[in-house]
């Protein structure tokens, strides 16, 4: 299973409509393909985990990176993995501006933007932020 994880910047802080309809295109797109996955957003940017076949992946951050929602899109990390992080979602999402109760272990990264040199100099960070939320979404 191939997975890829990025970050990048939204052009403008989103509200939530946008982000509703961000995230529906992407579940049924995904669902579609075949595609599961996270997404972060946090102060005007996003990181998101997709995972599915390599071309599909690489084809829909492709797509991602011509979004004129987004720039500075950065891969911080992809790889092979023996199976799925995340099989139960075509999408799940979280926004980490708006976290009510403290979610064990995000305090690491609570004051850390997603696109933070820390993520670029350390991907694996990038994957324990994501997995952190796999049980809290």
């Amino acid at each position: 299973m191939f997975y890829l994880i990025y970050v990048s910047n939204a052009t403008h802080p989103l509200a939530d409509r946008e982000l509703d309809a961000i995230l529906e295109a992407s579940r049924n797109g995904n669902e579609r393909l075949q595609v599961t996955g996270l997404l972060l957003y946090k102060d005007a940017s996003f990181m998101q985990l997709l995972e599915g076949e390599e071309t599909t992946v690489r084809s829909l951050l492709e797509k991602i990176t011509c979004d004129p929602r987004h720039y500075n899109v950065t891969t911080l990390q992809s790889g092979e993995t023996e199976s799925r992080q995340f099989p139960d979602w075509s999408m799940g999402f979280r926004r980490l501006d708006q976290i009510e109760d403290l979610v064990p272990g995000y305090r690491e990264f609570e004051e850390l933007r997603l696109i933070e040199a820390e993520f670029r100099n350390e991907p694996s960070l990038s994957l324990r932020l994501l997995r952190l939320f796999k049980d809290h979404v």
